[in-house]
């Protein structure tokens, strides 16, 4: 271990960081241990506070501890989880090594070149860091209060939502985000999420001692996440009736949402849907987004609207919590939103998503013929095909990783009748290259 703080081709606080971090996954550290204070721990490695406290956050961002005000950081059950995750992967580790490469991504979303100006970007990326006195200093705990501003007017007008820049919270990332709220939530500390596959957010919460629930109209659940804007990861948006029935049934029973906005800037076939928040006048929601699909997934930049039933004790917490976004990125995307590049990026962006999706409708009919059915889905940068065929969808899923493209199934219960159903992410693929996959799939059926 020693070897990981000697390391010099490395940062001095990536050093701490690995240290710690191996230390944690070895299980030498169990959970619930307390790590030296930050002066402590500067005073042992030889090192700045400023260098220890940045390895802490980077710790705390990626759930390996925990930051307790008033008490110092200890060490979460990460290691026991991922040692059980890992043990289950270790008997199929040589199956899973030879197999194929993927050529065609039509799983992951990932944010097409085209679609962002690094040019652009650079310039503005450029005139923050001439900002030499200002980036002398830590940012804010909060955020930088020009960015919750300009945020605040953008969130207002763009998603409805009603808040003041003092209810603003910006981090790196929205499960950093979790990290800061979980504390401040003293309901019954059950939890359902709408979204079952949100795996990240479940860890969190169970490392701050919540009870993971099932059923929203249980018993004791205080707390209820859902992303109304993509409800599950194939789509589907919550509608305005259903929303506001939610926000009434929650308020009566005392139960705090979360909203996820995810993706909500690329519904396609219908005006974006007022946010929960926005429909409950700003209270009972806890509202987050981000910037990883308006921008780059690189820019970890998110942000939180706080209801006023919980300012008060986050007021009382913050300073407890580093800012762990970068104060740069926040300059720049400030002056970047008051230029409209933001609403032109997002334009730019679903013109080219909607573009590449109708694309991929073309090549697959022209393909597949009338052995499939194809439906754009929200957000428009997926594609159902409804394959007629007696294959499940999970059986030309495997066929097709086989043959180096991948694929979503979805859920036998979603499909058609005799058909097997299959979901198609366009924005990783290049449009040249759909004719010769979509080729290639229809292999795995016939």
């Amino acid at each position: 271990m020693q070897r990981d703080l000697e390391n010099k081709e490395i940062s001095r606080y990536l050093r701490v960081y690995n240290y710690y971090r191996n230390l944690i996954l070895g299980e030498k550290l169990r959970p619930g241990t307390k790590l030296p204070s930050i002066r402590k721990g500067a005073a042992e490695f030889q090192m700045s506070r400023t260098t220890m406290e940045t390895a802490y956050m980077l710790l705390a961002a990626e759930g390996y501890i925990i930051s307790r005000p008033q008490s110092g950081f200890y060490v979460t059950d990460i290691a026991k989880k991922q040692n059980v995750r890992n043990r289950g992967q270790t008997l199929g580790a040589k199956r899973e090594k030879k197999k194929p490469k993927i050529e065609y991504d039509f799983v992951t979303t990932s944010v097409d070149r085209e679609s962002f100006k690094f040019d652009l970007w650079r310039r503005y990326m450029k005139s923050a860091l001439r900002q030499d006195e200002r980036l002398l200093f830590y940012g804010e705990p909060q955020g930088e209060w020009e960015f919750r501003e300009v945020l605040t007017e953008y969130l207002r007008e763009m998603r409805s939502v009603v808040c003041s820049p003092e209810q603003i919270v910006i981090g790196a990332g929205v499960q950093s985000l979790l990290h800061v709220l979980c504390p401040l939530l003293d309901r019954q500390r059950k939890i359902v999420f709408d979204n079952p596959d949100f795996l990240q957010g479940k860890a969190i919460f169970e490392d701050h001692g919540f009870c993971i629930a099932g059923d929203y109209h249980g018993e004791g659940v205080g707390t209820y996440y859902i992303s109304p804007s993509q409800l599950t990861k194939w789509g589907g948006v919550m509608q305005t009736a259903d929303r506001l029935r939610l926000i009434g049934e929650a308020s009566e029973r005392e139960v705090l949402i979360i909203e996820d906005d995810y993706n909500s800037e690329f519904c396609y076939f219908q005006k974006p849907t007022p946010s929960l928040q926005g429909l409950s006048g700003g209270k009972g929601v806890v509202y987050l987004g981000t910037f990883s699909k308006m921008l780059l997934p690189s820019i970890r930049m998110s942000f939180m609207a706080l209801p006023p039933e919980l300012l008060d004790e986050y007021q009382k917490r913050k300073n407890s919590y580093n800012q762990t976004a970068s104060k740069a990125e926040q300059i720049a995307i400030t002056q970047f939103i008051r230029d409209g590049h933001l609403a032109g990026q997002i334009r730019k962006s679903r013109k080219i998503h909607a573009a590449k999706a109708e694309k991929l409708l073309q090549a697959a009919r022209e393909v597949m013929g009338e052995a499939v059915k194809l439906e754009i889905q929200e957000p428009g940068f997926t594609i159902r095909m409804d394959i007629k065929t007696p294959l499940p969808s999970d059986e030309i899923v495997c066929r097709a990783e086989k043959k180096g493209i991948a694929v979503l199934a979805l859920p036998d219960k979603k499909a058609l009748p005799g058909r097997a159903a299959l979901l198609l992410v366009c924005t990783n693929v290049p449009a040249a290259d759909y004719e010769k996959a979509m080729k290639r799939l229809r292999e795995c059926w016939e």
